[in-house]
């Protein structure tokens, strides 16, 4: 699975809206769209708040392992 399908399956599974997270990750909305639709690499800084907000690792985030959580 592409990183950018994890990133909309996340805010998904939070109940979230796009514009809730770019708030979170301080980007626009517009912006953070492009980020999952794999029209722009989310920068590693921006990875790492999602990551954090959604208490995922970022091997997570990138597709590399199953979904973990630290509850």
């Amino acid at each position: 699975m592409a990183f950018y399908q994890r990133l909309k399956d996340l805010k998904e599974d939070a109940d979230l809206t796009q514009e809730e997270i770019s708030e979170i990750i301080e980007v626009s909305t517009n912006h953070y769209g492009k980020y999952e639709r794999g029209e722009t690499d989310i920068p590693f800084s921006k990875a790492i708040i999602l990551a954090d907000y959604y208490k995922v690792s970022l091997d997570y985030i990138a597709g590399l392992i199953l979904k973990i959580r630290q509850e």
